[in-house]
Formats: C-alpha cells, sequence, structure tokens
C-alpha cells in the first residue's frame, strides 16, 4: 500500500515538474535572445576598432599584451567571443526546433547566467500543448521509476534489520568442548612371567 501511494507521489511530481518544461524553454530562448544581443554589441564594437586599426580579431588580441591590465582584458575578451559564439549556436538550434524538439536539447539550455534569468521571471502554467503533455508523460514514467526503485531499496533495508536481529539473538550458546576421555593403556608385559591365582 505505502510502495503503491510512493510510486503515485512520484509519478505525479515527475509529470508536474517536466510538464513546465516546453513553458520554460521558451522563456529560457527569449533570455537567451537578449544575452546574445548584449554580446554582439561588445563583440561589434572590438572587431570595429581592429578593423579601424587594420587588424584582424586575432592580431587585436595578440597585442593586448605588456601589463597585467592589458593581459586580464585579453583573457576577458577570448571568454566573451567563446561566449558569443557557443549562446549564438544555442540560439540558432533552439530556434529552429519545434516545442517537441526541443525536449532532446536538453543541453543547449544550460548557460547559467540565462538560466537564473529565465527562472527568475518564470510562472508555472497548466500545460495544454502538445509537447506540455509529452514532458509530463515523461516525468510521470521517469518519476515512477525512481519511486519505485527507492522503495525498493527502502524496502529490502528494513526487510534485513529485523532478521538480522532475530538471528542473533536465536543463536544458541555455544558449549565448551569436552575432552573424550582415552582408554587406559595397558600395562607391561613380562615374558615368561605366569600371574598365579592367591
Amino acid at each position: 500500500m505505502i510502495g503503491r501511494a510512493l510510486t503515485l507521489a512520484g509519478a505525479v511530481a515527475g509529470a508536474a515538474a517536466c510538464s513546465q518544461y516546453p513553458a520554460f524553454t521558451q522563456q529560457y530562448v527569449q533570455r537567451l535572445a537578449g544575452q546574445v544581443d548584449a554580446l554582439d554589441v561588445v563583440v561589434g564594437d572590438f572587431e570595429a576598432s581592429a578593423m579601424r586599426a587594420g587588424l584582424t580579431r586575432t592580431d587585436a588580441l595578440a597585442q593586448m599584451t605588456g601589463t597585467a591590465f592589458l593581459a586580464d582584458r585579453q583573457d576577458d575578451m577570448r571568454r566573451t567571443f567563446r561566449r558569443h559564439a557557443v549562446l549564438t549556436d544555442d540560439l540558432a538550434r533552439l530556434r529552429d526546433a519545434t516545442s517537441l524538439g526541443r525536449i532532446a536539447l536538453v543541453a543547449r539550455v544550460s548557460d547559467p547566467a540565462t538560466l537564473r534569468a529565465a527562472w527568475g521571471d518564470f510562472e508555472p502554467a497548466m500545460p495544454l500543448s502538445i509537447a506540455g503533455l509529452a514532458t509530463a508523460a515523461i516525468g510521470a514514467a521517469v518519476g515512477w521509476v525512481v519511486a519505485a526503485i527507492t522503495w525498493s531499496g527502502l524496502s529490502a533495508l528494513l526487510r534485513r534489520g529485523p532478521r538480522r536481529r532475530s538471528r542473533s539473538r536465536a543463536r544458541p550458546n555455544r558449549a565448551e568442548p569436552t575432552l573424550a576421555r582415552s582408554a587406559a593403556r595397558p600395562g607391561p608385559r613380562l615374558d615368561g612371567v605366569r600371574k598365579t591365582r592367591a
């Protein structure tokens, strides 16, 4: 009875959590677009400055040396370029995918800053779309399996405990071993001597 209730609760919790994924990814894509737009400005300004000096991006980065400040700025710009490239690719993939297709793109919904911003404004809603129902079904299945495994592990531990204690109590006291008496050795025989009766 408890096992069924636990698995049902796990299925409901999994369905409720996963059913919000399509709506959350939509919010994430909107936030991601804002992040990419902001990075476009930074990257565009740097490349424009490099072009005015007759340099490529790589050449301009290579010249940012000589002082600790310039070295730090060089590292900052390299991180900015990498982040811009990754987020631009993620945004293109997520925009091209359908709501159902985004279920397979969980790895693309992983930027920490964008996740925090999207979660801050996210409000759960009833999943009325096909994607919402599909993710709810997936969440219900996962939640049921996790709850079933958890309950089977707990019940196995609970069954083992009393058995071990009962076995230790029912174990009889071990009697000390007794040594069997060995047969008395016969006395020595004397050859040529006869035993006479008194």
